[in-house]
């Protein structure tokens, strides 16, 4: 069943959760092993449950058609007008989970009264850089923990 808010797609559904379930707990695991074989960072520093627990914040998980979770992503604010995204992953690129989730959050961001979203990558990821950079992210200034960080690279994107 598709609540109200979710996004149906042919091959699966994007829909806020609970980032304490087990599912959620599973992908992120899953994202930080993936992060680390990449980056030689799981990421997990940079992240804390207790981000996205906050007013304004959000976290989805995309299902496929037998509600296996395949996917995630979060967003929390930075400020009034900002979101951060965090957490994204998709356990295929090939039928577009991570577009569905990034394209959700940033509707959602929207609807919670921010203007921009902010992020943070690996510069050694660059398959990451290219999704975002085609979703339509610049690169910005480094901000945060990640100020005068020459492995990270950060990008924003206007909502409106």
């Amino acid at each position: 069943m598709i609540g109200i808010g979710d996004r149906m797609h042919s091959y699966f559904i994007v829909q806020a959760e609970v980032p304490t379930s087990q599912d959620a707990k599973d992908l992120m695991n899953l994202l930080s092993d993936t992060l680390k074989s990449v980056t030689g960072d799981s990421g997990e520093n940079s992240f804390e449950i207790t981000d996205i627990s906050v007013p304004r914040s959000l976290f989805v998980i995309a299902r496929n058609h037998d509600g296996e979770p395949i996917g995630c992503g979060a967003i929390r604010p930075i400020d009034n007008n900002t979101a951060e995204l965090k957490r994204m992953f998709a356990k295929t690129t090939s039928i577009g989970v991570g577009s569905a989730i990034l394209d959700y959050l940033e509707k959602q961001s929207l609807n919670l009264g921010y203007t921009k979203i902010w992020l943070e990558t690996r510069a050694v990821n660059q398959t990451a850089i290219s999704f975002y950079e085609n979703k339509g992210y610049q690169q910005i200034a480094n901000y945060g923990k990640y100020l005068n960080r020459e492995e990270c690279v950060c990008f924003g994107k206007l909502l409106i």
